[in-house]
Order: C-alpha cells, then sequence, then structure tokens
C-alpha cells in the first residue's frame, strides 16, 4: 500500500514543472512512510511513496526500474496471486534474463507489463493504481483495479499530464483550482462526489476498471480492461444449496489470499455479519488473530462491541476493544477534516480513523468486511426496494399515510424517530419511478433541496443538462425488474464514492492497509451471476451470506437492526460543536461575504437543526462543515 504521483510534460512549456516531483511525493507520506523514491527524465517525473507490506527489503522500493533500465513503475495496492502470475507468464523470462531480484509483486507487476503489455491487467487479482512508463517510445500506461479500492486522480491539458493518489499530492504539480459548481451540486444531494468527477474542474479519477496510455502527443487510449455486469443467463447454474458451499468456498480463498503479508496483520470486527465472516475464516490460517473494535461509550444505541466480543470469543481471537466516548470523537475531528482533501461527508469517517489510528498501533494490514452490503444486498435500502417491488398491503398503507409521516419527528438518532424518517421515505419513493426512487434513497436532499442551498450567483454556474446527462449515466444499470441491477448501481455508485473512498482516505491517514476479501473479483463476479432471490426475500438481507455462515457464527449476531458505523452528529451540534457552526463556519457575515450559498437557507437550517423535528438536517450541516473547512484550507 502506497501512494503514487506522476507529471509527463508533452512540450518543453512544462519542462520546470518536472521539478515539484519531490513536493508531490512528499504530500503522500502517510501513505508511504517508510520509503520514498522519485525518478525524472526530460519529459516525465514519477514519485512514490512506499508503505511496506510484501518483501520489506530497500530492493522492493520504488520507483522500481527492470535490469536494462528502459522502464519504470510506481505502484500503489497488491496484487495477491503474483506468485502464480510468475508461474504462469514468466518462467521461459526467468530462464533468460534470472530470476527476480526481490519477492515483491511490484517486480511481478513490471516483468508482466513487459512482456505483455496491457493485456495482463485483466490477470491481476487484487487492488492497484500504478503507472508503468516506457523510456524509449516515452508511452506511459495508468491503470486503476476493477472496483476503484485504490485512487487514481489526474488533471490533462494538450501540453502535459498530471495524476496522483490524492488531490494535495496532484495540487503541487501547478493544477488550477476551480471550483465545479455542477460537482457541488451533487456533493449538497448525496454527501460525496460521485466518480469520476472531482470538486475541480478538469481534475478525474481513472474509471474502475479502467487503463490509459499515454505519450509525448496526449491521451491515446482510455479503455476498459474489466466490466462489471449482472449475468442472468447465470441464475439457473447454482442450487440454493449449492450456491452457498460455493460462496464459501470463494470467500475462503479470498481470505487466505490476503493474509500474505511480512508484516502484522489483524482484522477489524465490528460485530455484524461481514466482519465476523472475516475473522471465522481467518482464524484458519493464524492462531491468535488481532481483531479490533470500536466501541460508543456515551451512546449505548450505536454501541455493537457485545457482538463483536462473541465472535472474538468463538475463535480466541486477541480482541482489542477501544470504546470512545464523545469528547473522544470531537479530538479527532480536526485530524479527520485536516486530511480531507475533497469534500467528503459520511460522518462515519470519523470512527473509521479512529479505529484505524488504534489499529496501526498493533498491525500494519487490516481485513474488512467492506463491499458484502452493496453486492449481497445488506442495507436496509435494500429491505425496502424489494418490498416497494412487491406492491404489498404493506406498501400501500404506508403510501396512503404520507401525511402523517411528514408531521412526526424524523431522527436518526433513537428507534421511533427513526422509524419514522424510513416511513416517510418510504412514502416518497412509492410515488417515482425504479430509477428516481433508487436516487432519492440515494440521497440526502432532494434536487430542489440542494439548489435551495445554493445562492443565485452559484445557481447560475451549474451546468443542468450536464447534472442530469451524470445522473443517468450513474443510474444506467438500473433497466428490468432484476434486483441485481440495484446492487450494481450501489457498486459503482455507493461502494464506488463513498464507502471505498472513506475506508481508503481514513486508513491512509494512519498509514494502515486495509483488505476486503468480499471485493475478490472471483466473489464479486460469483455473486453477480446469482439470482436476486438468493439475497434478499421478505424475511432475509443478505440472505445467502448469513445462511452460509450460519454453523460458523453465534446464533446473536442474526435478526438484530443493522445500525452502520454513525456517531452521534445531532448530538455534538446542538452543543460542543454550535460555536463552530454558527460562530465560524456557517457564520451569517461569512456566508454572505464568501458568496457560494444562500444565507436565508442556511439560517433556516440551523433553526431546523434546534428543533423538536430535526430530520437530516445533521447530516447536511456535516456536509457543509466538511466543504466550508476544505474551502477556507484550499481556496480562500
Amino acid at each position: 500500500m502506497c501512494g503514487i504521483t506522476g507529471f509527463y510534460t508533452f512540450d518543453n512549456n512544462n519542462a520546470n514543472t518536472l521539478a515539484n516531483v519531490q513536493q508531490s511525493n512528499d504530500k503522500l507520506i502517510l501513505r508511504g512512510p517508510d520509503n520514498g523514491g522519485i525518478f525524472t527524465d526530460a519529459h516525465v517525473a514519477l514519485g512514490q511513496r512506499r508503505l511496506s507490506i510484501i518483501d520489506t527489503s530497500n530492493a522492493a522500493d520504488q520507483p522500481m526500474h527492470d535490469n536494462s533500465g528502459r522502464y519504470v513503475i510506481v505502484f500503489n495496492g497488491e496484487i495477491f496471486n503474483y506468485q502464480q502470475l510468475s508461474d504462469q507468464y514468466l518462467v521461459e523470462f526467468w530462464k533468460k534474463n534470472g530470476a527476480p531480484k526481490t519477492h515483491s509483486d511490484t517486480e511481478i507487476l513490471l516483468y508482466l507489463l513487459i512482456e505483455y503489455g496491457a493485456s495482463c491487467i485483466k490477470w491481476l487479482d487484487g487492488f492497484f493504481a500504478f503507472s508503468f512508463y516506457d523510456k524509449q517510445s516515452r508511452t506511459m500506461l495508468l491503470a486503476r483495479d476493477p472496483f476503484g479500492k485504490k485512487p487514481l486522480l489526474y488533471y490533462t491539458t494538450k501540453s502535459c499530464l498530471a495524476f496522483s493518489s490524492e488531490m494535495k499530492s496532484l495540487l503541487e504539480w501547478g493544477v488550477p483550482k476551480e471550483l465545479d459548481y455542477t460537482v457541488l451540486h451533487q456533493y449538497l444531494q448525496l454527501n460525496y462526489i460521485p466518480q469520476p468527477q472531482s470538486i475541480f474542474k478538469n481534475v478525474a479519477k481513472l474509471k474502475p476498471g479502467h487503463y490509459m496510455t499515454v505519450n509525448e502527443t496526449g491521451i491515446q487510449e482510455y479503455k476498459a480492461f474489466y466490466e462489471l455486469k449482472c449475468h442472468p443467463e447465470e441464475y439457473p447454474q447454482y442450487t440454493y444449496q449449492q450456491a452457498k458451499d460455493k460462496l464459501v468456498e470463494h470467500m475462503n480463498i479470498a481470505v487466505q489470499e490476503r493474509m500474505i503479508s511480512d508484516v502484522p496483520l489483524g482484522a477489524f470486527l465490528s460485530g455484524g455479519i461481514d466482519s465476523s465472516v472475516i475473522v471465522a475464516l481467518a482464524s484458519r490460517y493464524t492462531s491468535k488473530l488481532n481483531t479490533f473494535s470500536v466501541g460508543y461509550k456515551d451512546n449505548s444505541y450505536f454501541d455493537e462491541t457485545k457482538y463483536a466480543a462473541l465472535v472474538a470469543k468463538k475463535y480466541q481471537t486477541n480482541h482489542h476493544v477501544f470504546s470512545l466516548s464523545n469528547n473522544d470523537f470531537l479530538e479527532h475531528l480536526n485530524g479527520v477534516l485536516e486530511y480531507i482533501d475533497e469534500p467528503f461527508a459520511d460522518s462515519s469517517a470519523i470512527p473509521v480513523y479512529m479505529l484505524s489510528q488504534m489499529t496501526r498501533k498493533e498491525v500494519t494490514v487490516a481485513l474488512s468486511g467492506d463491499g458484502a452490503d452493496e453486492v449481497f444486498s445488506g442495507y436496509n435500502k435494500h429491505a425496502a426496494e424489494w418490498k416497494m417491488r412487491q406492491g404489498s398491503i404493506a406498501q400501500m398503507l404506508v403510501k396512503t399515510a404520507a401525511p402523517l409521516w411528514k408531521v412526526l419527528p424524523h431522527s436518526r438518532n433513537n428507534k421511533i424517530t427513526n422509524l419514522f424518517r424510513q416511513l416517510d421515505r418510504f412514502a416518497d419513493g412509492a410515488k417515482l419511478s425504479d430509477k428516481e426512487r433508487y436516487w432519492r434513497w440515494a440521497s440526502f436532499n432532494t434536487n430542489e433541496k440542494a439548489s435551495s442551498l445554493l445562492s443565485d450567483a452559484s445557481l447560475k454556474k451549474i451546468n443542468r443538462p450536464l447534472l442530469q446527462q451524470e445522473k443517468e449515466a450513474l443510474l444506467s444499470a438500473i433497466k428490468t425488474d432484476d434486483f441485481n441491477e440495484v446492487l450494481l448501481t450501489d457498486v459503482r455508485l455507493v461502494l464506488l464514492s463513498d464507502m471505498l473512498v472513506k475506508v481508503d482516505m481514513m486508513s491512509m491517514a494512519n498509514s494502515l492497509e486495509v483488505r476486503s476479501p468480499f471485493l475478490d473479483k472471483k466473489v464479486v463476479d460469483f455473486a453477480f451471476g446469482l439470482p436476486s432471490e438468493y439475497k434478499i426475500d421478505a424475511i432475509m438481507k443478505k440472505k445467502i451470506v448469513q445462511d452460509a455462515f450460519r454453523s460458523m457464527l453465534p446464533e446473536e449476531l442474526y435478526n438484530r437492526p443493522k445500525h452502520g458505523f454513525e456517531i452521534p452528529l445531532l448530538d455534538w451540534f446542538r452543543n460542543e460543536l454550535w460555536g463552530m457552526i454558527n460562530d465560524d463556519l456557517l457564520e451569517k457575515s461569512f456566508i454572505a461575504q464568501q458568496g457560494i450559498f444562500n444565507v436565508e437557507a442556511i439560517e433556516m437550517l440551523k433553526q431546523k437543526l434546534k428543533s423538536n423535528n430535526p430530520e437530516d438536517s445533521h447530516a447536511t450541516i456535516w456536509a457543509l462543515i466538511v466543504f466550508q473547512y476544505w474551502w477556507k484550507k484550499y481556496l480562500a
């Protein structure tokens, strides 16, 4: 796990910019505290910061060159099948040229690219972003893993291309900081930025499962090497029992592969099904697995550590519980805001940051259950969508009572008000088409509400046709009544731009590598070849995962509500953080002077926060706080 950066000048006008490689690389030091290296020639500069995981020797440091010196690579990630690929495709190469000099996956990838070019990328099992450069032909290849676990941002003009793992590093190449108001509108709806967009105009993210080739005349090719699809033709392939057995087999291999490490390794253990499955399987391959949980000392409604303890006891893990108070979270708030270099307002980033920080004191690599909810249908919104498509009597009753749900108090902070909130959203969704309902339930704010938060000047800068076009692209998988299309959309939107960004950003802020067995390519491909009724029905979400591993897990983990990794924002904003909101970041005169937001709308939102019916106002307030903190740092 590392950070990479680079610059390619297509003419002499940008030659001086190549010297910025050191400061761009330095910005990535938390991603790679163990070593930093750079490469430059007359046209290209490359940088890499290394977090040593496999082959920790200096011989595996980067940028890495081949024996001839013609080729160079900077690589971020892990290739779990690198040894098999070497044995399958490079045997003759090693016979002719001598054995590898390291035991690293980077060296194997380097020589696969030399021998097979971009065609080898589809063979890789793992997560990655890399740049491979041929000095002789002046050709560069950039690639990103199938599901986008590793970030790769880029900026290009007629005269240059710059790329990096992080925005703060990319900006060191002199990239112009021009706010994209169309993207800001999307952010105000979703609380994150949907990829491949970024908050700045002309900066994009390389799409997952894609590669790009560049030479001195610019981008030559932008092509997919992997595309996840639903496979309805495969649905009859397995009976439910056969599918359960196959899932256990695939997951067992995925976990075993992800335990390859030359540094200490552990696992997150939240007390949910997904992380518990990972711990159950990982315990087969090591004794006294290190496991890590975070609990909420001041709010039992969000605390699930008792369930994690049951799993830890069953598998005799070396279990670490971090029971945190509100003050503990508040003390780390600035650390999270300071590291974020592009607006991102999933508030569960705060506990992920703290869990990563404390986990890093014991291990360098952690396994996680990320991806299972999106791939196998684990969210409450999935249950709601399933019920909506069944056209039940209960659905009609909830829809009929829509006016009632509107006037009842809404809040995520306790069971009753959260139920009212969910019923209101369900009733709203009942009026919409499948695509529009998905978008509504994926969003914190409607299109109209997001627009109302912006000033007239900002609204004029939004490209409405482009906004609609990008929304349609994000929802393009939803075509039929196949529920798998909803899950595919979640993988392309929620997983990519929210969940994976959160885990990558907060773990890298603490120099911790996180590996996700549920996002093994074979597991995900298998999942989208299963009928949706194997994943969800009237009784159970994530059905096949729960049933396949039931014998391995404590019964207490089943049939209990799903809370997610939430924090009590509402209480904080009404108390400890009210000064930061009212007197600083959302202070009335500052908002007016800044000119981005609608002063009256922000004032009304603050009043809503203090009312008896706060709804999701705290989530929108958090999105505004994150943006304002970021704006002050990068644009003020």
